[in-house]
């Protein structure tokens, strides 16, 4: 069966007869991750390892293809950052307890989810780079509440980033972050996001996010299930081919259709977020905003060095 999906060759189709659903799944499933890399022990290994401008011990494992994030043990945890960039990997999970790393970067990937726990497995993790993945709701990041330790979080070029009150969410979610898609998180927007979820109004939007989060994950399932549907229902050779090209570009099959079914059911969703929080918002001018102005300077310049610091930390890395 290797060989005649690496020939990708017709006989495979005309051995398979195209009617056991199960040997065509495979197959497809099979093609597409013949470009994918486990990352072994080996691996770990044979990647680039040296100190980098910062003078911190780091492991490159860039543009590998890993789809999962394994055997990471065989670092013997003797790194400070380790680099994931431009690889498959769609899960922030899979970490043994590696007291050492202090930075990860995982810019270019596909991560939509992450996982529970973070903070048991690194206990030191300061900075966390998730630039250009797939996050998609608000609800999705909860999970880094518990990561007590993380000071800087990049979530640029994520769909979340996009949400109502994405930013006062994450401040007000990870108290300790300093910087967040590096720019300074200022004081005045600590007490925006303390005011805007706080109180009952604030526990009624977190509802809503979570609600909406909940939401999210169902049609992800739902998405999951339609390419084994497709492939079901495929009745030649072309039309397998080209599920095969839909899943090779990032497509699933059968969800243009209810592209804009969603799109309406997510604006709805923003008006009424919208709408909850403008009694919050008028409350907050009310009590006089512009008071909070007063001790934010002093708040910056103290942090100023430090800052300055981390961001050098985050260019070298």
């Amino acid at each position: 069966m290797f060989v005649l999906v690496n020939e990708r060759s017709s006989a495979v189709w005309s051995l398979c007869g195209l009617s056991d659903l199960f040997t065509r799944f495979l197959v497809v499933f099979l093609i597409l991750i013949v470009d994918m890399v486990k990352l072994s022990a080996e691996l770990i290994e044979q990647a680039a390892q040296y100190t980098n401008p910062v003078r911190d011990r780091e492991l490159d494992l860039r543009g590998y293809k890993i789809p999962v994030l394994e055997n990471l043990g065989a670092t013997l945890d003797q790194f400070d950052t380790i680099d994931f960039s431009d690889n498959e990997v769609r899960k922030l999970d899979g970490f043994p307890l590696l007291k050492r790393l202090k930075t990860v970067l995982m810019n270019n990937n596909r991560i939509c989810r992450i996982g529970e726990n973070l903070e048991q497995s690194l206990p030191n993790l300061k900075e966390l780079i998730l630039t250009s993945n797939n996050i998609q709701e608000l609800g999705d990041l909860d999970p880094l509440a518990s990561v007590k330790t993380l000071t800087l979080l990049s979530l640029l070029r994520n769909p979340v980033t996009n949400k109502k009150h994405y930013r006062l969410y994450v401040i007000n979610k990870l108290p300790q972050i300093r910087v967040l898609d590096f720019q300074k998180v200022k004081l005045k927007e600590r007490q925006e996001a303390e005011k805007m979820f706080k109180g009952k109004r604030g526990a009624q939007l977190a509802k809503d996010i979570a609600k909406r989060t909940k939401t999210a994950a169902s049609l992800l399932l739902n998405n999951r299930l339609r390419p084994q549907n497709a492939i079901a229902n495929a009745t030649s050779l072309a039309e397998v081919e080209r599920l095969k090209g839909l899943l090779q570009s990032g497509q699933i099959p059968g969800r243009e259709n209810r592209q804009g079914a969603h799109s309406m059911v997510e604006e709805e969703e923003e008006e009424e977020m919208e709408g909850g929080m403008q009694e919050s918002g008028s409350m907050y001018e009310a009590t006089g905003g512009d008071e909070m102005e007063g001790g934010e300077d002093q708040g910056e310049d103290q942090d100023g060095v430090n800052d300055m610091e981390e961001d050098m930390h985050v260019n070298g890395s």
